[in-house]
């Protein structure tokens, strides 16, 4: 097996409900992930999101994408 080479140390803090900061390596200010639209929906969540953000998922398809 091959040494590793990379570690990434990231830092998750929970704001309130699905609201949470990723602190990322290289970024100097914290990624805000949240919910949205039928996700939120999937989830539970009654009515509009009072404060929508991209979810993990729309992270991890950029991510794939890229």
């Amino acid at each position: 097996m091959a040494d590793v080479v990379y570690t990434s140390e990231v830092h998750l803090s929970r704001v309130r409900g699905p609201l949470r900061l990723a602190h990322l390596p290289a970024e100097p200010i914290p990624v805000r992930f949240g919910t949205h639209g039928a996700i939120a929906r999937h989830y539970g969540v009654k009515g509009e999101v009072p404060d929508p953000h991209a979810t993990t998922l729309d992270y991890i398809v950029a991510a794939t994408g890229g």
